[in-house]
């Protein structure tokens, strides 16, 4: 087990399981990609490796590349539709909890965000946010599935809210976690099956199932049109040589996609399993990541837990007693149950 940090601060050997990250990182094939694309960084030029990664995503995702737009991260993303759909007399509206970054980048636009509480079964309250929706909203953000629940709100759903918006409103769909997804009725992504409608946006990242989070490289889809506006916010040269072509080599390789959406699959239940026999109550989830019901003061669960340098991400509006947990190593996560069962641990709010 960790040793405890009788300073408070963290130990070397942190075990992170606030990032929501593939634990197994990039495949081989990717890290090849990197050395190599390393030795040659010096000489190349990031936009060219930019438009060439775009060419790529579009032929992954069988649409034209002026429909694909790169940003530093999903990160980027956000900001840039914040800049282009938000600002002073506009509103953003979003779920409450939903990935908290979207609320920073539309307040730093000068928008005011509107936080729309989700539905008693965790998805988006689709017709509370259509009923604060109107002419000064710029711009919906539905992350789907959903950080930090980690739930779904059906397809069929979304396709009728989205026809039901005013016309002037787009619709940012974060499919950051969409690899995860098990087979679904329920689900259908915004890029695999499109709706026709210029006004929505999809983004995808390469920092969850792919692990380059550190490289920071995602991208949006969206109509051409579209996604020409959201680009006039782009940083030049914000994707780099290495990472663009580690980018273009995580796609490539699908299969370690599809082995790392099964790996975790089983490490999920194996933690939902581990929370039933304790009689914790989880969120059931269709990502990397699990919100358990401590039934105690959240914060003070997060900060037993670092004491054992074990990382667990901040509580979360409305859910103070919920923490997130990324679904780890299976060694990471027998770690996370030892010191869960620890009494300093489970009475933290004592």
């Amino acid at each position: 087990m960790a040793g405890e940090a009788s300073s408070g601060l963290p130990l070397p050997g942190l075990i992170r399981l606030n990032r929501n990250e593939n634990p197994c990182g990039p495949s081989t094939q990717v890290l090849a990609a990197i050395l190599d694309a390393a030795r040659q960084a010096a000489d190349c030029d990031p936009e060219v490796e930019s438009a060439a990664l775009r060419d790529r995503i579009a032929r992954f995702h069988s649409v034209s590349s002026e429909q694909v737009v790169l940003g530093c991260g999903s990160t980027e993303i956000l900001r840039m539709a914040a800049d282009a759909f938000a600002g002073p007399a506009k509103t953003v509206l979003a779920g409450l909890p939903a990935f908290d970054l979207m609320d920073r980048c539309a307040r730093r636009a000068g928008a005011d965000v509107v936080a729309v509480p989700l539905n008693r079964n965790y998805s988006h309250d689709l017709g509370a946010m259509l009923e604060r929706a109107d002419a000064a909203t710029g711009l919906v953000y539905i992350c789907n599935p959903n950080n930090p629940t980690g739930t779904l709100t059906r397809r069929r759903d979304l396709d009728a809210f989205i026809r039901e918006l005013p016309e002037t409103a787009c619709v940012l769909i974060d499919e950051a976690y969409h690899h995860y997804v098990g087979a679904s009725s329920d689900y259908a992504s915004f890029i695999d099956r499109p709706l026709d409608d210029a006004r929505v946006i999809v983004s995808r990242s390469f920092s969850k199932i792919h692990g380059l989070a550190g490289l920071r490289v995602g991208y949006a889809i969206a109509a051409a049109q579209t996604a020409h506006r959201l680009a006039a916010g782009r940083l030049p040269g914000g994707v780099n040589v290495v990472a663009a072509r580690a980018a273009a080599a995580a796609l490539d390789d699908q299969e370690y996609v599809r082995i790392s959406a099964r790996r975790n699959a089983d490490d999920r239940q194996e933690f939902l399993n581990q929370a039933n026999a304790r009689m914790l109550r989880p969120i059931d989830s269709q990502t990397n990541f699990v919100l358990l019901n401590t039934e105690q003061p959240a914060d003070a669960v997060v900060e037993e837990f670092r004491k054992y340098s074990i990382l667990l991400a901040a509580p979360y509006p409305d859910f103070e007693k919920h923490v997130r947990v990324s679904i780890g190593t299976p060694a990471a996560m027998r770690e996370f149950w030892a010191v869960w069962d620890l009494k300093p641990v489970r009475h933290a709010s004592m």
